[in-house]
């Protein structure tokens, strides 16, 4: 299939490392051209890259008109989001968009019904959810070891400094990195999100004009509680880019520190203040494929496109991760509980 790259910026290598790196999705998609507001930047990257035969520009519709592209992968900036993703389903182009998959819940319930409209399919690179840590998280909790799930905790303390349109953002923590986090609890949860409350604030320090810290008291389906805390402004003990987790059951609790370390435990007795805890592995993944990222998610959309079936990270449902974000940017504005 022939693909454009919309968006040259430093997200998209990524998105080419992935492709390239991956023979299933080398072997089935051919970047056929690469868009850019800055045609250099374009033309940078298809160097970068070996896309000698790539058609550059800066006008993505004349591009799909010239390559007869079947795919779009956007990697824009989230304002330039639902233009990009309009234009390609117009074009008859089936859309894989960067997160967030809309600057506003109404715009994204607008590319949604364009998608349906198109009968094209449109998902959302949630690529920390197709890590192994996330998946081998939602198996025990699926496979009951845990006994029933009664909260998720995580914590996000990162010192970054990225520089370019992050720094300028309203809300730059919640909209443009809590999001992964969010998505990947609703996933491990396997829970509707029902109401949230939340604090944000822009440290002193901050380097970001706006919403640089956040914590979130998130209300699930079956009385599961999920909080967030997180900070893009914190320097000194980073924390995984996968935040810290830890998973209470009726039974136990499985600690996560988003990298390689996983601690479960479990009652193993009914005598004492303290009862005794026993310790239990975590499995593997049920399914390696699903592991890698990037590679996974494109994987699973090329999938999607090939087979009929809706791919994990469908627009349609991924927008009750996006709506979570904008309920906590709500109740930070207004310091009252909302609901989704």
């Amino acid at each position: 299939m022939r693909a454009v790259l919309c968006g040259c910026g430093a997200m998209a290598k990524g998105w080419l490392k992935a492709i390239a790196e991956t023979p299933e999705i080398r072997s089935a998609v051919v970047i056929a051209g690469l868009v850019d507001v800055n045609p250099a930047a374009a033309k940078a990257l298809a160097d970068e890259f070996g896309l000698a035969n790539a058609v550059i520009g800066s006008d993505l519709a004349d591009v799909l008109e010239k390559t007869s592209a079947e795919i779009v992968f956007d990697v824009v900036i989230p304002s330039a989001r639902h233009d990009v993703v309009g234009t390609a389903l117009v074009h008859g182009c089936h859309v894989l968009s960067e997160k967030p998959m809309a600057a506003s819940i109404e715009a994204g319930r607008s590319l949604i019904a364009q998608a349906e409209a198109a009968g094209k399919v449109h998902a959302i690179v949630q690529n920390r959810r197709f890590i192994s840590g996330i998946r081998r998280i939602r198996r025990l909790v699926e496979s009951g070891a845990l006994g029933e799930l009664t909260a998720i905790h995580c914590d996000f303390f990162i010192g970054a400094h990225f520089g370019g349109f992050r720094e300028e953002m309203d809300n730059v923590l919640l909209l443009d990195m809590a999001i992964h986090t969010f998505d990947a609890a609703r996933f491990v949860a396997d829970k509707v999100p029902v109401a949230v409350y939340c604090h944000e604030s822009n440290p002193r320090g901050s380097r970001y004009a706006h919403g640089a810290a956040a914590n979130a008291i998130f209300e699930f389906s079956d009385d599961v509680t999920f909080t967030y805390r997180g900070s893009w402004c914190a320097e000194g003990a980073n924390t995984s880019w996968e935040s810290q987790w830890r998973i209470i059951g009726t039974k136990g609790t499985l600690l996560w520190d988003g990298a390689d370390e996983f601690k479960a435990g479990v009652i193993a007795g009914s005598e004492g203040f303290f009862r005794p805890i026993e310790a239990i592995d975590v499995p593997q993944a049920a399914n390696e494929a699903q592991t890698h990222g990037h590679a996974s998610v494109i994987a699973d959309f090329l999938a999607a496109i090939r087979t009929g079936a809706k791919p994990e990270t469908v627009s349609s449902d991924n927008i009750n991760s996006l709506a979570m974000v904008f309920a906590a940017i709500e109740s930070a504005r207004t310091r009252q509980r909302v609901t989704l």
